[in-house]
């Protein structure tokens, strides 16, 4: 079979050639030929998915749900996964920043919504759930950026205070992830992005919370990720390094606290709020499908130091 494929028309050159060849001689000879061709459809293939790269980023019509979505980073975030197409649902303890952040939404030409719900509840989690499923039918993107802090001497340290920190920082967390995850399972695909910290991975002085709290997101994103993954749910964390918001304000306001961060940051300047506008978008696509279980740091290389 493969003398006929090789072979031309009658008196062509490689089909003299043929003539002379053994049959050992020409199952080789297919061997290589095979080979060629794959290569050949292999790239063939490639140049097709490739013309493809940017629309993988694209969101459109997915629905993303962002709890902390009222200000500061999981605001920035919410803008970005609507100019990335997505239809976005922000939630948050109190009023502040909600029907503000829902406008600028629809003046992205997206679906906003907004809901006042506080997720270290478990029913008002799944009250939050129902009423995301209610407005949009579907959940395909979860961002838990909700997050407090406190500091102070350990031996001095404020048990509720404390408690809060955990609460709002890993138990809302995992309350999210429970109850969007079933939706998610169900649907048999997801996206669940954490937002961590960088402190994470390092503890610090009067950090009894904060610190342990975003060592615990990591942990049980890195947990979802492998219980999840299989089901077709992609499970990541954003850990960035000090950002101007509100949250950092007073620490950032002590000179020789600021002067020690930046000297630690090698590339010498503080977070801004449109440095998570891409990882966001990366790991909320279809660009990420193969990403899951990983903390991605956006820390100007503090953790690098």
């Amino acid at each position: 079979m493969a003398k006929e494929i090789f072979k031309t028309a009658e008196g062509n050159p490689i089909g003299k050639m043929l003539d002379t060849l053994s049959p050992f001689n020409y199952i080789w000879l297919w061997i290589i030929y095979d080979k060629q061709v794959m290569k050949v459809s292999d790239l063939e293939k490639l140049m097709n998915q490739v013309t493809s790269t940017l629309d993988r980023f694209r969101l459109d019509e997915k629905a993303a749900l962002v709890v902390g979505g009222n200000k500061g980073l999981g605001q920035a975030m919410v803008l970005a996964l609507a100019a990335a197409g997505a239809n976005v649902c922000i939630v948050a303890r109190g009023p502040e920043g909600l029907q503000e952040t829902a406008e600028a939404i629809g003046k992205l030409g997206r679906k906003g919504k907004s809901i006042a719900a506080d997720v270290t509840q478990e029913e008002q989690v799944e009250k939050m759930v129902g009423s995301m499923l209610d407005f949009f039918g579907k959940i395909d993107i979860l961002v838990n950026s909700q997050g407090t802090a406190h500091l102070q001497p350990i031996i001095e340290f404020d048990t509720d205070a404390w408690q809060k920190v955990i609460d709002v920082n890993l138990k809302s967390v995992f309350l999210c992830c429970k109850h969007v995850g079933r939706v998610m399972l169900q649907q048999g695909k997801g996206k669940i992005i954490n937002i961590s910290s960088v402190r994470s991975f390092q503890g610090r002085i009067e950090d009894a919370a904060y610190a342990p709290s975003k060592g615990g997101v990591n942990q049980l994103t890195r947990s979802l990720a492998i219980e999840w993954g299989p089901k077709g749910i992609n499970v990541n964390a954003i850990a960035p390094v000090f950002t101007l918001t509100a949250i950092n304000e007073s620490f950032l306001k002590d000179r020789a606290k600021s002067e020690w961060v930046l000297s630690r940051i090698p590339m010498k300047r503080f977070g801004q709020l449109d440095d998570v506008f891409g990882p966001i978008v990366f790991l909320a696509s279809e660009a990420s499908n193969f990403v899951n279980g990983h903390v991605l740091l956006v820390d100007g290389g503090w953790i690098a130091g």
